[in-house]
């Protein structure tokens, strides 16, 4: 299940996440927008906890759809620490997307875990 995010959650959702979020922006009119939905599901069960992702309205969230500047949808954001680290729009189709998703996923699964110091690292071992 993909989170619903709108202009109101949209900075503790996203700009403010511990986590990298893809967002996907569509809106229910979009037909490749519901081609794609299935592509995102995968993506986010591979992923696991490493990307968040969320999707947003855009005809429901003007503001965000101006703000981050959108020509077409769907339109995909990955922001980490609030900032776009990868902008995906305009792509051709199902592989055109999976392999954009693919190369976003690989550059974050295979990233290893920084800890702050070792009694945090000790107290995730135990907890996992």
């Amino acid at each position: 299940m993909v989170l619903s995010v709108s202009e109101r959650t949209f900075t503790q959702e996203v700009l403010e996440s511990p986590v990298p979020v893809l967002v996907n922006f569509e809106a229910p009119w979009c037909g490749l927008c519901r081609i794609i939905h299935p592509l995102l599901l995968q993506f986010q069960s591979q992923c696991g906890e490493q990307i968040k992702l969320v999707g947003v309205n855009a005809d429901e969230n003007f503001k965000l759809s101006n703000t981050y500047r959108l020509k077409s949808l769907p339109t995909l954001l990955l922001i980490e620490n609030g900032s776009i680290r990868h902008r995906l729009e305009g792509f051709r189709g199902r592989d055109d997307l999976r392999l954009a998703l693919e190369e976003i996923r690989l550059s974050y699964t295979n990233r290893p875990k920084a800890y702050s110091s070792s009694k945090t690292a000790d107290l995730e071992c135990r907890t996992a």
